[in-house]
């Protein structure tokens, strides 16, 4: 066997990890921007899976899926979320959430849904948030809000809990 083939050997039996970058959106009233997935229950943000056999990192992950899914496309301010997620029976996730600023009226209007995946969207108060937000991203927008509020780095969490 040669260098190589042990190499590929080594990595194909490397631990998986999934992961996925969303973009936080608010209006000027401090409401974050949710959009309602057709294929599982809660809401969700902007953003989806980094498409990492391409080389795509997870800012740039999420810029792509915030034009795919609701047709702007931005430029996103600092990360302010990462959490690491493990469910039983399903490969660890790393999340990553941006800020995606303040959109104003004419940004609202553009807004032009993915319907393949989507079928609404709404801004929703801090306080109606764990209605919507299913599971650890209920917590990792919460701790992103935090962030943005105290003008603090960015929010390390392990499935949804802040440990930074």
């Amino acid at each position: 066997m040669t260098a190589a083939q042990d190499f590929a050997t080594y990595i194909a039996g490397l631990p998986r990890i999934l992961s996925g970058s969303a973009a936080l959106f608010r209006d000027a009233e401090g409401r974050v921007l949710l959009v309602e997935p057709n294929y599982r229950e809660g809401w969700a943000l902007p953003g989806g899976t980094i498409e990492s056999d391409d080389g795509e990192t997870p800012r740039q992950g999420a810029r792509r899926e915030t034009l795919e899914e609701i047709g702007l496309d931005r430029e996103l301010g600092p990360l302010l979320a990462v959490d690491w997620v493990y469910r039983a029976g399903w490969p660890p996730l790393v999340a990553y959430l941006y800020d995606g600023g303040v959109l104003g009226a004419e940004d609202f209007e553009a807004i032009r849904l993915q319907e393949e995946e989507l079928l609404s969207w709404k801004l929703v108060p801090r306080e109606e948030l764990a209605g919507y937000l299913l599971g650890s991203l209920g917590h990792r927008v919460l701790a992103a809000l935090d962030v943005l509020d105290e003008g603090t780095g960015t929010a390390e969490l392990e499935n949804g809990r802040r440990v930074s």
